[in-house]
């Protein structure tokens, strides 16, 4: 009983120090959105935070301000959803595709 206590809590000492490590990975990963063609692009890294934010000058028209926002806001979404993704997919990588129990998130 106690050898499989111990081998569980070096087993997740593991998984924590792999997490570190995706983590740091993730911060210097980016994943960039373009929308309308190309008159929006945007560029979050792994952490969620939006780096760069491309903007066509001929999309910026004063008359169309509204459609402008809107693709800005799909490509942030977009990247941020490429994240999203990817952190889901080197999670399962490092817990072998089992859930995490309920109440525990990734680090970040």
């Amino acid at each position: 009983m106690m050898r499989n206590m111990a081998g569980m809590m070096k087993k997740v000492q593991e998984m924590q120090a792999r997490m570190e490590t995706m983590q740091a990975d993730l911060a210097e990963m980016e994943f960039t959105a373009m929308v309308g063609g190309g008159a929006v692009s945007a560029t979050v890294n792994g952490e969620g935070k939006l780096l760069k934010l491309q903007l066509d000058p001929d999309a910026l028209d004063p008359n169309e301000a509204d459609m402008l926002e809107d693709m800005i806001c799909l490509a942030t979404n977009n990247a941020l959803d490429q994240a999203t993704a990817e952190k889901a997919r080197i999670m399962k990588d490092i817990t072998g595709g089992l859930p995490l129990p309920p109440g525990m998130n990734l680090p970040f």
